[in-house]
């Protein structure tokens, strides 16, 4: 995966071009190229992996180059000025921080919303059924930290089934949470469930009736101090096409 460290290393040469340029772009900054960076929630990586693919097909000389993260992580680096073109953020929440901090260009539009599921080893083998299940005796279960949009959907969730549990560990984004049922580190994870099917090979998914109560909204934005602004705000349409809509709702989202 393409990390910050490539974001960093290719920031230098955003400078080069001229405001609202595309760096590395064609010349006379017409047109759409150079590297596009996007800061993207971490439950969009099999989804905006494949649009950044269809995108530089679709524009010709250009590279997105993704940092995926937590959102609140990613709206800290955004206002402590990491060069970055587009946020994609899993909740509206981590957004506004970005947006009244007056680093978004233009207002931030909804392109998808997601709800949760229990995430358990393939087969279910404790046989979950909801989360009332979560609290019995020698279950382990793994959250995301609230200050993360899946652990403030988890909260509300569990909040909404009265449910009460003590997890045995904290994540800081959607995979992490994921990664301890996977690895055979815990019974169950609240996790997305656009998440869950990307790894539907090691874990089966527990639909509960208390997700809707905790369906989160996915705001995208080009920034203003974009390097790339008009690949910034290229990346922005295209997510929101006809074909970011397809691409996301295969991937398991709904349409906002």
């Amino acid at each position: 995966m393409r990390t910050v460290a490539a974001v960093l290393a290719l920031a230098g040469l955003a400078g080069c071009g001229g405001e609202g340029s595309a760096a590395g772009g064609p010349a006379g900054g017409t047109g759409v190229g150079g590297t596009v960076t996007v800061f993207a929630a971490a439950s969009l990586t099999e989804s905006f992996t494949r649009l950044g693919r269809d995108f530089e097909a679709a524009h010709p000389g250009t590279t997105v180059v993704f940092n995926f993260a937590g959102s609140s992580a990613l709206a800290a680096q955004i206002n402590q000025g990491a060069p970055a073109d587009v946020f994609a953020s899993a909740a509206t929440r981590n957004m506004a921080t970005v947006t009244e901090a007056g680093n978004a260009d233009g207002d931030p539009a909804v392109f998808a919303r997601n709800q949760l599921v229990v995430a358990v080893p393939k087969g279910n083998p404790r046989g979950v059924t909801g989360l009332a299940d979560l609290t019995r005796p020698g279950l382990t279960v793994a959250l995301c930290a609230e200050q993360v949009p899946c652990g403030a959907a988890a909260r509300t969730a569990l909040d909404a089934a009265s449910v009460s549990l003590t997890p045995v560990t904290l994540e800081q984004d959607v995979r992490g949470a994921l990664s301890k049922v996977r690895l055979g580190e815990v019974d169950a994870a609240l996790v997305y469930r656009t998440d869950a099917l990307a790894a539907a090979a090691d874990v089966t998914a527990v639909e509960f009736p208390e997700s809707a109560r905790a369906v989160n909204d996915y705001p995208i934005v080009a920034l203003r101090d974009a390097p790339n602004r008009d690949g910034g705000r290229a990346f922005v349409a295209y997510v929101r096409s006809e074909r970011g809509r397809t691409v996301l709702t295969e991937a398991g989202f709904q349409a906002p």
